[in-house]
């Protein structure tokens, strides 16, 4: 499992472009739901909060703004590309990612490095791609996973599991555990839940707009 910091040029015309462009800092944006090409988030506006939500609510394309307090604004729109290229390749979105005119920083969890190859592939779709950080992630030793549990994740990521495509299906992953499908996506719920619990309660540093180099894939 891994972590990466990836900072994205965006290529294509959006709005949080359009409305972060001429602000000074990155303004943060926590990612609640993908679903159905559609992405809801926080966006944390601070000072910027009613014009952000005057522009918002006048797109028709927006599909939902709703202020939450004085600086925070959730928002339902269309995906412009990059928050389904990440979780479409089994990535996961951490900590408080940033958006600035062109420029997004996205912090991701991902379980092999072959998916972050992948979301950096279709990220160069319709951007420009820098690698500014990988590390490896591990979960620490007092984890709320049970022995079972790692067990069955430890069996799903050496069959392949989380590969793409899938070097096993979920039936016969459930099959060589003995174990039926519905208990089989029980255990590899609980078990997701736990690390990405793990992995979301690290503290987060914003780089904002430093350049970074591009660290070799092959790299730890």
């Amino acid at each position: 499992m891994f972590t990466a910091t990836v900072h994205f040029t965006q290529h294509r015309e959006c709005i949080l472009r359009r409305l972060t462009a001429d602000v000074a800092e990155p303004i943060p944006i926590e990612i609640e739901e993908i679903q159905n090409g559609f992405v809801t988030f926080v966006l944390r506006a601070g000072p910027h909060t009613d014009p952000f939500q005057a522009e918002l609510e006048a797109a028709d394309h927006v599909e939902h703004v709703k202020r939450l307090d004085d600086g925070n604004l959730l928002v339902t729109k269309p995906s412009c590309g990059a928050y389904s290229a990440i979780y479409q390749n089994h990535g996961t979105l951490r900590r408080s990612n940033t958006v600035s005119g062109r420029q997004r920083e996205y912090n991701i969890l991902v379980f092999q490095r072959e998916d972050l190859k992948h979301i950096i592939d279709d990220l160069e779709g319709f951007g420009t791609v820098t690698l500014g950080k990988l590390e490896e992630f591990r979960v620490s030793t007092d984890s709320t996973l049970t022995e079972r549990q790692r067990e069955v994740v430890a069996e799903a990521l050496s069959r392949g599991y989380y590969d793409w495509p899938r070097g096993i299906t979920n039936e016969e992953l459930a099959a060589e555990l003995e174990i039926s499908r519905a208990t089989l996506h029980e255990h590899l719920r609980k078990a997701e839940r736990a690390v990405l619990s793990s992995a979301m309660a690290d503290g987060h540093k914003r780089t904002g707009r430093r350049q970074f180099e591009r660290i070799g894939m092959g790299d730890e």
